[in-house]
């Protein structure tokens, strides 16, 4: 028999092997409908580990660009803010898992881009979006009680 390994140490062993000889890429696709067709075209690729930094412009606004930083800066634009976050968060857990090398995000609101937050989880972004309901319907109820 062999050694015994932990679940994490099996999870580890399996991603070394997923990845040994292969970089983790980053595609830039284009969507495009012509009709009922739908097509996607690879407009960039990029390699992960040459990622220096990516930067969300304006962490305070809802805005869905960006910019990533290699060797050149590329100014990019997701679909949604949401989608720009999901894909900051996606790029940090591919660099957790495969790279464990420090990327720098900056110019996010960090708390929904780590997965020990609370509000990273899956559904992050509907908690998001339950929590500003919740002050709303608030500031509805209170703006409808008559003044004294």
């Amino acid at each position: 028999m062999g050694p015994c390994t932990s679940s994490q140490d099996q999870h580890a062993q399996r991603s070394n092997a997923l990845t040994k000889g292969k970089d983790v890429e980053i595609s830039m696709v284009k969507h495009l409908r012509t009709g009922l067709e739908d097509k996607y075209d690879i407009v960039e690729k990029w390699l992960l580990k040459d990622l220096e930094m990516i930067d969300g412009k304006e962490a305070d606004t809802d805005n869905p660009y960006f910019d990533m930083h290699f060797e050149k800066v590329y100014n990019l634009e997701a679909y949604s803010c949401a989608s720009k976050y999901a894909f900051a968060r996606t790029l940090n857990n591919l660099n957790e898992m495969y790279l464990k090398q420090d990327l720098k995000i900056v110019n996010f609101d960090i708390a929904y881009i780590n997965d020990n937050c609370f509000w990273s989880s899956n559904n992050g972004d509907c908690l998001v979006l339950m929590r500003i309901c919740f002050y709303a319907s608030n500031l509805l109820c209170l703006s409808l009680c008559p003044m004294p």
